[in-house]
């Protein structure tokens, strides 16, 4: 091996080494952190807890899809959690505007006798905005959080539209129904009448 050789391979060894140095390394501490750094924006919300895995078969378009409780940081099984009775799922944004105004309605209707339940689902946006949004609305709705991403695992799931919000209905049986019309709810008797309509 020539003596330029030796040097190009010691500084190769070199170059790797370092690069594995200053790779991120995850661990319990990282992992920790979201939720440690969550605490305060879940305090002020005071959401319901979410929905625990029914022992009915899984909604079959959701099984094995997870998403994290947005009050609490919980891994949920979508799928079964939504299994057995009927829920309403809203899927939202903590930058749509017509979700703004959606949200409380649905709380509303949420208080309502005969009210099938409601499920939130965050999309698009980071946990804390969606956070800081539903503690200024005075929305408690159990919610999840389906990543700041373009194509979390529930809106993959669910084939959401690229316009917000989008609201599904699902049976008992565990069928999936988009609801079209209306896209966005201005009270509670056309969340009523489309759940309804759904069922």
């Amino acid at each position: 091996m020539t003596t330029v050789t030796k040097w190009a391979l010691a500084v190769a060894v070199l170059v790797v080494a370092l690069i594995v140095a200053l790779l991120p390394r995850g661990g319990a501490d990282t992992a920790a952190t979201p939720s440690a750094d969550l605490a305060p924006a879940r305090s002020a919300a005071a959401l319901q807890p979410c929905p625990p895995a029914s022992p009915a078969a899984p909604v079959k378009q959701l099984d094995g899809v997870r998403a994290d409780c947005l009050g609490d940081g919980a891994s949920v099984d979508v799928g079964r959690a939504l299994a057995g009775a009927p829920v309403l799922v809203n899927v939202w944004a903590s930058w749509c505007q017509p979700c703004k105004t959606e949200l409380p309605v649905l709380q509303d209707y949420a208080k309502q006798p005969g009210a099938v339940r409601v499920l939130g689902v965050q999309v698009q946006s980071p946990a804390e905005d969606g956070l800081n949004l539903l503690a200024r609305l005075g929305v408690h709705l159990p919610s999840v959080f389906d990543g700041d991403g373009q194509s979390g695992p529930v809106r993959t799931a669910l084939k959401v539209p690229a316009s917000l919000p989008a609201s599904y209905l699902v049976t008992a049986a565990g069928a999936v129904r988009f609801i079209a019309n209306p896209r966005t709810f201005g009270n509670t008797d056309e969340v009523r009448v489309a759940v309804e309509g759904a069922s």
